[in-house]
């Protein structure tokens, strides 16, 4: 069958792990300002103001500009801004495309929580194990996930994060049993459904992955991803029109996204033929949480 390459990986999961490092900690991890606790296990106590405000802006500026994000937490963690101080360096490497350093910095983080609840230490594992993906590093992304789903067994969110470690390094069979776990939790989920089809046409498994394609597409017609993953499925089955069809819709329902720009350099091949076998990109990265 034709060679097929998965996307690249900084274009395709940049917006996933700057998203995702915004959200999980919330306010409630600046309530570790100054690292008091309550004895609870299960939560931290509320955040100063002015801590949540400082915390807050940090973040937003972590996304404009990540060195003067870095630089300002930084400050803030050497006069006591405790965890939120840190969890917002975290962010600033990751805009910096400082992914390693990103990823060590939260499992640390992750493993200084020691007085707060479960969940929000799984929260931490997980940013690391995105960053990690960010960085090339299957092995430790999945360590960490593996971490993760310790204090969140079962979550569906870490165990399509860590399909994807297993896809990065090439662990298809791997990837499929976790996203076969998924589903067994959400039958209808779409992206599981996605990844699945992916893994399935890495394998060569062509019919299994269209009907994983066309089963997420029946559940959503828009979707981008599935058209994507459609049209190279296509493409591999001599179905050119079709492959076609389908990235030009996800030009036109996606522009400007990661997927729209796998669709586009798809649609370049298929007008000017290599000599070699085709390489297709497709997706192989979580949507960005919102």
């Amino acid at each position: 069958m034709p060679c097929v390459k998965p996307a690249n990986r900084d274009r395709a999961a940049l917006g996933i792990v700057t998203a995702a490092l915004t959200l999980g900690l919330g306010l409630a991890v600046a309530g570790a300002a100054s690292n008091r606790s309550t004895g609870s296990q299960n939560a931290l106590p509320p955040a100063p103001l002015p801590d949540a405000q400082h915390y807050d802006r940090c973040l937003q500026l972590a996304h404009s500009d990540p060195q003067k994000a870095y630089d300002d937490a930084e400050s803030w963690r050497n006069i006591g801004g405790g965890f939120p101080a840190q969890h917002c360096a975290a962010v600033a490497l990751v805009g910096l495309k400082k992914y390693t350093e990103a990823a060590t910095k939260l499992e640390a983080l992750a493993n200084a929580m020691m007085q707060v609840g479960p969940g929000m230490r799984g929260d931490a594992l997980e940013q690391a194990g995105q960053a990690w993906l960010l960085a090339g590093k299957p092995n430790e992304a999945k360590s960490a996930f593996d971490a993760a789903l310790g204090f969140k067994p079962k979550d569906p969110e870490l165990l399509i994060d860590r399909a994807e470690a297993y896809a990065l390094g090439g662990k298809y069979f791997d990837a499929i049993d976790d996203l076969n776990a998924v589903l067994d939790q959400v039958p209808n989920r779409v992206d599981a459904l996605v990844y699945r089809a992916s893994a399935y046409r890495q394998l060569g498994s062509l019919d299994l992955a269209f009907d994983d394609v066309q089963r997420a597409l029946r559940l959503d017609p828009n979707s981008v991803p599935g058209l994507l993953e459609r049209g190279n499925l296509r493409r591999l089955k001599n179905d050119d029109a079709g492959a076609k069809a389908d990235w030009q819709q996800v030009l036109k329902l996606g522009p400007g996204t990661p997927a729209a720009a796998s669709a586009q350099d798809n649609l370049a091949q298929l007008a000017n033929p290599p000599t070699a076998a085709p390489s297709l990109t497709g997706p192989t990265a979580k949507p960005a949480k919102p």
